[in-house]
């Protein structure tokens, strides 16, 4: 099978043929080239949709990617960055492997087929020439026929100079013209097959590492743990407070002698007493009818007590008429406490007083771990320049040792800075790790705070006003108010009497109550248990028949009596 031999006529066709063949080779290398231009795309993508979804830094959100299940989605995401990574390596290696050399190799076919062809256009040329001139030599013989013989010879020698040349262009040259077009287009055809093998390898060399990638998928998928998840939720919004215990009942035939404070509704005794009409606009506490604020109780023995300012808040007042009770609903006006360090946009207080005890405690700890870090990150520093400045003093020619003076100082000056911040964040954490009750008396001690910061009814916020101490205090507006239901309530109790003391108590810590319902106590002084502790921190204690109320159960050393134990 040859070209020469078989088609010898076909020259155009030929032609034709392998330029068609050329413009099919062409044609791969564009599909090649868009394959890369789209792998390059795709991967794109992929890393922009990766980076689209990554958390933010220094945000919230990046906080919540501690769960397993959002580990796994982080995995996913970086997994499917570097599967965007093969697909670049594929578009790169189609590009260097193919396109460049088949492009090279295109040139060079175009050449070689010029070559060829032009070869041929010669011979055909050459053997049209031969032609001419046996048509000449024909019409010199027709019309010189006197001159036959030497026209004959001419003629003779020209037939037989074609024929030589004839058959040289037939059986020599233009077969292996031919046969030279064969061969290459055979080259290109085998050429094509190695590209479309390579373009197959391509995808296959990759096939292991995007298996990998899958694999890695597969493996943060099955890494997700809802319970170990869940448990993270618990400790990223555990309050720390217990639910609010039952409610006792309480016997309101019962008399009671109130202490005198500050913000007792007694103060106004001896005040006149307005008359009181149902339907007044009292803007008074709705103490006792509301069960009061009841934090925690302050820390034990082992923890100053001067780390409570003015002591917790007091309890409720215990044993008042049911009827004053139900007049003092009927004149006052519901409201609830502002918290405005919780409201929506607001600041964050320093001191993350605004959180629940637990979840500040958290935040206390993580911020003094921070600074630690900044504190040793600024003491390697210094180390590193201190190292720096005596390589300078014993060899002078490296450098000036005077030059790291200011940059030493200002390294020690930031050390100095982080550890101020640091003892101020650590007495905050001292201080609420102080309040916290040890986790067996949690249950009995949180009822009475988590009350307090879920007021039951809700009126103006804009009367509320904070008190140093961390608790709510109405305006004075309103107090003064309160004093005139004051007058009635006092007339009532100044008739009832006291109840009998169970025991005695000695104070441990002075303690200044300054709270409505509490009493002040200085530190040694003895005193009358005339109620025990319910089970929410606080003590009822009296003085003497005029002055008695509640002081924290941490703060004083209880003796009951034998008669009261028993009972």
């Amino acid at each position: 099978m040859s070209w020469g031999t078989e088609l010898w006529d076909q020259f155009d066709n030929l032609e034709k043929h392998t330029q068609w063949g050329i413009d099919i080779l062409e044609k791969y290398i564009k599909f090649v080239k868009e394959r890369t231009e789209i792998e390059l795309s795709y991967a794109k993508q992929l890393r922009n949709l990766s980076k689209k979804y990554q958390p933010k830094k220094n945000s919230k959100e990046e906080e919540e990617y501690k769960y397993t299940s959002c580990k796994a989605f982080i995995s996913n995401l970086n997994e499917m960055n570097d599967y965007a990574g093969q697909h670049e390596v594929i578009s790169e290696n189609m590009a260097s492997q193919i396109i460049v050399d088949l492009a090279r190799y295109v040139q060079e076919l175009k050449q070689e087929r010029k070559s060829n062809f032009h070869d041929g256009r010669k011979a055909q040329q050459h053997i049209e020439t031969c032609w001419k001139q046996l048509e000449s030599a024909r019409q010199q013989a027709q019309i010189r026929h006197q001159m036959a013989e030497d026209s004959k010879a001419d003629y003779s020698s020209i037939l037989q100079k074609f024929n030589h040349e004839q058959h040289e262009y037939y059986h020599t040259h233009i077969p292996n013209i031919f046969q030279k077009i064969q061969e290459m287009e055979e080259r290109r055809i085998v050429r094509m097959g190695e590209s479309m093998k390579t373009y197959a390898e391509v995808d296959r060399q990759v096939i292991p590492i995007i298996g990998k990638c899958l694999d890695g998928i597969v493996k943060a998928a099955e890494s997700i743990d809802q319970k170990n998840d869940s448990q993270l939720v618990i400790e990223a919004y555990k309050s720390g407070f217990e639910p609010p215990g039952d409610i006792e009942f309480e016997d309101y035939t019962q008399p009671m002698k109130r202490t005198v404070s500050d913000n007792s509704l007694s103060n106004s005794r001896g005040e006149g007493k307005p008359d009181l009409k149902f339907g007044g606009k009292s803007k008074g506490k709705l103490w006792p009818f509301i069960k009061k604020n009841k934090p925690p109780p302050p820390p034990p023995a082992s923890a100053s007590p001067s780390a409570v300012p003015n002591g917790p808040q007091s309890p409720k007042q215990q044993k008042e008429p049911l009827s004053h009770r139900f007049n003092e609903f009927m004149t006052s006006k519901p409201k609830i406490h502002c918290f405005r360090s919780l409201k929506r946009g607001g600041a964050t207080p320093e001191d993350f007083s605004n959180l629940p005890p637990e979840q500040r405690r958290k935040k206390l700890q993580q911020k003094v771990d921070e600074l630690n870090k900044e504190i040793q990150k600024e003491m390697d520093q210094r180390d590193a320049i201190t190292k720096m400045k005596d390589v300078y003093l014993k060899n002078p020619q490296m450098g000036d040792p005077a030059s790291l003076d200011h940059k030493l100082a200002e390294v020690s000056q930031n050390i100095e800075k982080l550890r101020v911040e640091t003892q101020k964040f650590e007495a905050w954490l001292a201080e609420v790790e102080g309040r916290l009750p040890a986790r067996s008396e949690q249950a009995r001690r949180q009822s009475g705070l988590y009350d307090s910061q879920n007021p039951p009814t809700v009126n103006n916020c804009a009367q509320d006003r904070e008190s140093p101490d961390g608790s709510y205090t109405e305006e004075q507006s309103q107090e003064s108010e309160m004093k005139v239901l004051a007058t009635d309530f006092d007339d009532e109790f100044d008739d009832e009497e006291p109840l009998p003391a169970i025991g005695t108590c000695k104070a441990l810590y002075t303690f200044e109550g300054q709270n409505e319902g509490t009493i002040s106590v200085v530190e040694g002084e003895t005193l009358y248990v005339i109620e025990e502790d319910k089970g929410d921190g606080w003590t009822r204690i009296r003085r003497n028949e005029d002055e008695e109320g509640y002081v924290p159960t941490s703060y004083v050393e209880v003796c009951l009596d034998k008669n009261a134990k028993d009972s």
